[in-house]
């Protein structure tokens, strides 16, 4: 049974994506960018340990949902659980985002590990990029910088 450290999750968020999604918050990311929106998901110790197959269930138990998101911490450094959920996500109709610190072209040249990688091609919209405090602006769509930018990652990407 694979399981993975979180900060938490929103079960019904409104703020992680479009529409009604299951937002999970991984602990642990070796980004710690100044100003980050969720400091206390930084540490890599603390947070708690769930399966992949309780965080099933508790995504099963609202026909609402119109995806999942994977953010942080940093979702990319715990990426064979994620893996897993996101696969079956996709199965299942739900759209999948993933929020990171890390670029898409990290990503795709395997950092921080080749599972990183096959992650990503399991996601429909990645929004990456380190959080930068002198760029952030509370005018922008679904980033907190404008430095980040919002990838499409699979036809069935869902923006809006």
């Amino acid at each position: 049974m694979k399981a993975l450290m979180i900060h938490g999750t929103a079960d019904d968020s409104i703020v992680d994506g479009p529409g009604i999604r299951f937002a999970i918050f991984t602990q642990g990311c070796s980004h710690a960018c100044p100003g980050c929106h969720n400091p206390e998901a930084l540490p890599f110790e603390g947070g708690m340990e769930v399966t992949v197959d309780e965080l099933k269930r508790r995504i099963e138990d609202n026909p609402l949902l119109e995806g999942i998101t994977l953010t942080g911490g940093e979702p990319f450094e715990q990426p064979e659980p994620l893996l897993e959920l996101a696969r079956w996500a996709k199965k299942r109709g739900l759209s999948v985002w993933a929020f990171s610190g890390y670029t898409y072209e990290e990503l795709m040249g395997g950092v921080p590990s080749a599972l990183a990688k096959e992650l990503l091609e399991a996601v429909d919209v990645l929004v990456d990029g380190r959080y930068v405090q002198a760029l952030a602006s509370h005018e922008l769509t679904w980033r907190g910088s404008s430095n980040q930018r919002i990838i499409e990652i699979s036809a069935n990407s869902k923006l809006i």
